[in-house]
């Protein structure tokens, strides 16, 4: 039966507009992103139900990618076409990535004194405090039994046994099939497709443009610009969960391959949970700070398009088969074997390299530890946590 294809119910400007206003006030990470998103369009706009919006945050969750910027990709596209779904894109994700490429490019004289390197040092340390609490809460939510707590665990013990983008890999696709195995009771019914201006044929060729990129970034080496957008897109095609869940990946691409050293990439990491907007704008900070083929602001926007790019391919591939694909109980099962997998690879990433490179002392374990309970039990915002946990580096590395 023929799918009727909806108009665009908006504007591109309309679209620019609503996301650069969440750019710019979005905190919190990916999580805390879908409860702004809600808020503004499902209650405040109205431009989708409660139950369309919820088979759309299941898309975006299940494959590869920041979660949050698909969603609102998907949202923009549905709204006014694919100029507002690239208008989504830009207006949520700019804001951050220009104030992390403005710290990049001022990292360096930052780390030459005693209170810049204290300062980076803390933002080092709520890092530690950050990756903490998204492991606590994703694992509450996604390994709530005994099945997928071992799935996390297994997942854990693989990456880090194996701390590679092909071991995360494996994690990936072994907690796929333990879901399918052991996950199978959880099944539910699945909510309402959703029908957005997507042809199967759009989704065919973004398929097609994602596998070859994705080849193409395993081939690329050495040290050129190409192989520097290979290793931000490999990064982003291959991470589950998004956000926190990148570090691992991102670390293995720039830090060992010496285009960005690791005190500045877990400053950088830190810095980003001052900012608002999604978590993968880290990339603008690495690509502006990197001492590879690319760096400035050119860095910036090659790390930036790269990065974001498999993500929103995979995303338009997918939109016109999720209904039929989301019915299925075994691909649900897979989902939570899958999403018990990413809490063990981000709690492998929290040991290594989060926790062996800034946790060097009793002083630095307590400052990390405030900050973890600020944001678990007194749910303090993010921006000050960064704040108070800088300042009390910055006074420790001064006394």
């Amino acid at each position: 039966m023929k799918q009727s294809e909806p108009q665009a119910l908006g504007t591109a400007g309309e679209v620019l507009r609503a996301f650069t206003w969440l750019g710019l006030t979005c905190f919190g990470g990916p999580i805390a992103h879908l409860g702004y998103f809600r808020t503004e369009f499902v209650e405040r706009r109205g431009w989708l139900s409660d139950r369309a919006y919820a088979d759309l945050v299941g898309l975006c969750q299940f494959l590869p990618g920041p979660a949050s910027s698909k969603l609102g990709f998907s949202l923009g596209l549905m709204r006014a076409g694919y100029l507002g779904g690239l208008a989504a894109w830009i207006g949520f994700t700019l804001p951050s990535a220009v104030l992390l490429v403005l710290f990049a490019l001022g990292a360096g004289a930052l780390s030459s004194s005693v209170i810049g390197q204290g300062l980076l040092h803390g933002l080092k340390l709520v890092a530690v405090s950050i990756v903490a609490q998204a492991v606590w809460g994703m694992a509450r939510t996604l390994c709530p039994d005994r099945a997928r707590a071992s799935i996390g665990a297994g997942a854990a013990v693989l990456v880090l046994l194996a701390p590679t983008a092909i071991g995360q890999i494996a994690a990936i696709a072994v907690a796929a099939l333990c879901g399918l195995r052991f996950c199978r009771s959880d099944a539910e019914a699945v909510p309402e497709s959703l029908h957005l201006p997507v042809g199967r044929s759009i989704g065919i060729v973004a398929l097609m443009l994602f596998a070859g990129l994705l080849v193409l970034s395993f081939i690329a080496h050495g040290d050129s610009v190409a192989a520097m957008a290979a290793a931000f897109y490999r990064s982003g095609a291959l991470v589950f969960g998004g956000g926190h869940v990148v570090l691992p990946l991102l670390s293995e691409a720039v830090v060992d391959s010496g285009w960005v050293n690791d005190e500045l990439f877990l400053a950088g990491y830190g810095a980003t949970q001052a900012v608002p907007g999604p978590l993968f704008t880290f990339a603008a900070f690495l690509g502006a700070a990197s001492d590879g083929p690319a760096s400035g602001i050119s860095g910036a926007a090659l790390a930036l398009v790269a990065i974001f790019l498999p993500g929103l391919l995979l995303q338009l591939a997918a939109l016109p088969f999720w209904g039929a694909i989301r019915g299925r109980h075994s691909m649900q099962a897979a989902m939570r074997g899958i999403n018990a997998g990413v809490v063990g690879l981000l709690a492998a990433a929290l040991y290594n390299p989060v926790w062996t490179s800034a946790v060097l002392g009793p002083a630095d374990f307590a400052i990390a530890l405030a900050g973890f309970v600020l944001l678990t039990a007194w749910k303090t915002p993010p921006l000050l946590v960064v704040i108070l946990t800088a300042l009390a580096s910055t006074l420790l590395a001064v006394m």
